[in-house]
């Protein structure tokens, strides 16, 4: 175990990584930090699948770090996620334990594993307002002109794709060619699930979170004065729920149009797992349908080789 600093558990949305992480921090007595850009948000429960219950492991609790750490309404990035993973990194390296990072935001994971230097980029109320009425299929369009690596899978709102944009301009200017932090030894594991199943799972747990009130945690959130437009920033299932809660989409259209967007989330976090193997990274994929108990023990060989 000496020669890793950390495990890393990704996958696509709908894969099961996070049991499957909490179950293997469980049996290493270790501690999760998630890599989730929207888990972080305090009340963005349901919408966000946080399944907090899952990070209880035979009864006892397995603790996890960067879930609800800022309010809805706040635009937190990865340069701030960066900074908050090496302090819960650190913490439980100190204490000495063997961290397992967990998530789904490929761009949070490979900038804390490279230990890529990132810039805290401000606003640029003249891009913005260039860019303002532009649609979504422009905005995408434009940012694909760019190279760097910035976060394109979650960009599925306009407000997300300008976001991005400023953030390519910035660097263009101002990119860093220096690492800010060293990066870390890390065994990665993915879970790998078939696109049939990926898809019925999202179909069937997308109907679940309505079930359980998804509708009224956005009524809720709303109420406590965010405003819609910072709401559908999130995009996925705050995009579109907002937009029904406004009576923008009919029930049926929001359930349609968002179950697309899912499913084509997930085609883009996969797309990016694909691009940290072509960029260097080796990741070890796992059948997501085998019982966690015979993937844990293929990570403990793994971690013992």
């Amino acid at each position: 175990m000496e020669s890793y600093q950390l495990i890393t558990v990704l996958g696509p949305t709908a894969s099961g990584k996070t049991s499957f992480a909490a179950a293997l921090a469980a049996r290493l007595d270790s501690e999760i930090i998630s890599a989730d850009s929207r888990q972080i948000y305090r009340s963005m429960d349901i919408g966000t699948g946080k399944d907090l219950a899952d990070y209880t492991v035979d009864g006892k609790p397995v603790p996890y770090h960067l879930i609800d750490i800022c309010d809805p309404g706040d635009k937190y990035n990865v340069f701030e996620y960066q900074h908050a993973f090496f302090r819960a990194f650190e913490d439980i390296r100190n204490r000495g334990k063997l961290p397992v990072l967990c998530g789904g935001t490929g761009m949070y994971i490979e900038a804390v594993l490279k230990g890529y230097k990132l810039l805290d980029v401000p606003a640029n109320p003249v891009l913005r307002e260039s860019l303002k009425g532009k649609s979504l299929a422009e905005l995408e369009q434009l940012l694909s002109s760019y190279k760097t690596l910035h976060n394109k899978t979650d960009v599925d709102s306009p407000q997300r794709a300008i976001r991005a944009i400023e953030i390519e301009e910035y660097y263009k200017t101002q990119a860093p060619d220096a690492t800010g932090y060293e990066p870390i030894r890390s065994l990665v594991v993915g879970l790998d699930i078939s696109r049939e199943l990926r898809r019925e799972k999202i179909s069937r747990r997308l109907r679940t979170r309505l079930d359980e009130g998804m509708v009224d945690e956005v009524k809720g959130i709303l109420a406590k004065g965010v405003k819609p437009d910072d709401l559908i920033y999130y995009g996925l299932e705050y995009k579109y729920l907002t937009l029904y809660v406004l009576g923008e989409l009919s029930y049926t259209e929001m359930v349609s149009q968002l179950e697309i967007a899912i499913h084509q989330f997930a085609k883009r976090q996969m797309t990016w797992f694909r691009g940290m193997e072509r960029r260097g990274f080796t990741i070890h994929w796992l059948d997501a349908t085998l019982p966690a108990e015979q993937n844990i023990q293929a990570v403990i060989t793994l971690l013992n080789q």
